[in-house]
């Protein structure tokens, strides 16, 4: 019997398996394509995807196949959200393009000692008391696979959801966007934005001399589809928009897509669980979901793997629907947000563009605001008792500077708790009084360089593997008592 079997090798099930495979739990990955797809859907991580590369010593490897961005966009307005003052080590959105980020996660997975079979369908699974059977259509004909626990990435027309009987609610498709990867012979000087009563019409330098263009238009407003697109049909579009199709030509993909959006009804049936787009839906506005996607991986990993080991409570499993739920919900909120802006044509939806765009520019905080939320440096996580949790529980732990010169993303590589002592006594043998610490945790004791805000106080925290502070203490004990996590193991 598997001990995981993922659905899915995009970018989702990918790091998944990774995160598994560095708690040392056995994982097999089932993708229906044979190969990887050379298109790009993905182009854009943002800040956290790369701070949790980080965490675990790989986002070097990312950054330089990519191109650092110091700003980014909401709902397409005219002024850009500054990345640049983000507390984080990447202050900034990354440009690479999906088909790259694909090829760098499979070879993590496979390096992390990750099976991944490509060209393996799942057509049917059904749960029993301990186990899943997995129907599967492979290479040389159909057979099954048994596994403890089976994750769902397989994307918005999931197989495993249906499967599995999770209901998927939302909205159908009513509006219609469209992308052309095309060689220019007059390539712009750089990325262009345009969004007005014509429509809209974004472009964006790709690898190969390709440039991407990404558009809207007020006709595509219809719940049928459009038909096939054509280079004739981005050339007309952006003529209208831009005023010049920049000499485009040689198509390499030509897509459209919708603005369905949906959210399954639950992240977790039993011994079936689901991430990334096989979770949630929505129009591609501001380049959130596959970040989205790598961050339900992230959280889940830790903790499906704690389950399979026996070192975990009860419960543990069902927080990744109460902490993932309502972070996918917030997604869909602002993908419809944006995609209102994005298609507000008339007078007053221009004026509305105007006068937020006018905000972003000239209040630094409100900036600020926007890009932490779109870029995920906001996410906290409840804890189980408000009323006694420190401050700090659930929120993410920033790459603390300590005394010493090193740094504490480098102490989280092995995806492991970490109980980390601010006062630089020796920590090899205390535990706090009253707080029982997840298997295998590691212990390490420093002086932060320059304490500020929230951190002048914090004499020791307790973060989970994926950087999420489950437990805190001050200087007085005063602001909380040593207590458990409803997250910790």
């Amino acid at each position: 019997m598997e001990e995981i079997v993922i659905v899915g090798a995009g970018p989702t099930g990918l790091w998944l398996a990774t995160e598994l495979r560095l708690q040392g739990t056995s994982v097999t990955v089932l993708e229906a394509r044979k190969e990887r797809s050379p298109h790009s859907k993905a182009l854009t991580i943002h800040p956290r995807t790369v701070e949790i590369l980080g965490m675990r010593g790989l986002a070097d490897d990312y950054i330089s196949a990519g191109m650092p961005l110091p700003s980014g966009h909401f709902g397409a307005l005219d002024a850009r959200m500054d990345f640049r003052g983000l507390e984080t080590p990447y202050p900034f959105t990354l440009l690479l393009p999906q088909a790259r980020t694909e090829e760098l996660l499979e070879e993590h997975a496979r390096a992390q000692g990750a099976q991944i079979r490509r060209g393996h369908r799942v057509t049917d699974l059904e749960q029993g008391a301990d186990s899943v059977r997995i129907e599967v259509e492979g290479p040389a004909g159909p057979y099954t696979v048994e596994a403890r626990y089976v994750v769902g990435c397989d994307g918005t027309r999931s197989r495993v959801r249906e499967a599995s009987g999770i209901g998927f609610p939302g909205t159908d498709t009513a509006i219609w966007g469209w992308l052309g990867d095309v060689v220019l012979d007059r390539p712009p000087a750089g990325p262009v934005s345009t969004f007005g009563p014509q429509g809209g019409v974004m472009a964006a330098p790709m690898p190969d001399g390709l440039t991407r263009f990404v558009g809207i238009a007020p006709e595509d407003h219809r719940t049928d589809h459009p038909g096939e697109l054509t280079l004739q049909e981005v050339r007309t579009k952006t003529l209208r928009v831009l005023g010049t199709d920049f000499g485009m030509r040689d198509p390499r993909w030509l897509s459209r897509f919708g603005n369905a959006t949906r959210q399954a009804a639950a992240y977790r049936e039993g011994r079936v669980l689901l991430a990334g787009d096989a979770a949630h839906m929505h129009f591609p506005t501001g380049g959130v979901g596959l970040n989205v996607g790598f961050q339900d991986a992230t959280n889940l990993g830790w903790k499906l793997a704690a389950t399979v080991r026996g070192t975990a409570t009860a419960d543990l499993l069902d927080t990744y629907h109460t902490e993932r739920h309502p972070v996918g919900a917030r997604l869909l909120d602002s993908t419809r947000a944006q995609t209102a802006l994005m298609t507000a044509y008339s007078v007053e939806g221009q004026a509305l563009r105007t006068f937020l765009a006018d905000m972003v520019r000239e209040l630094p905080d409100f900036s600020r605001t926007l890009a932490e939320r779109v870029g995920a440096l906001d996410v906290r996580y409840p804890p189980a008792d408000p009323a006694t949790a420190h401050p700090l529980t659930g929120t993410r732990v920033p790459d603390l500077a300590f005394a010493d010169g090193t740094s504490l993303f480098p102490l989280m590589s092995e995806g492991r708790h970490l109980l980390l002592d601010l006062t630089g006594a020796d920590t090899a043998h205390a535990t706090p009084e009253g707080l029982s610490l997840p298997h295998g945790t590691h212990r390490h004791a420093a002086h932060l360089a320059q304490p500020e805000g929230r951190w002048t106080t914090v004499r020791t925290v307790l973060i989970r593997p994926d950087g999420h502070i489950t437990w805190a203490r001050d200087d007085s004990n005063s602001a909380t008592s040593p207590i458990r996590s409803r997250t910790s193991v």
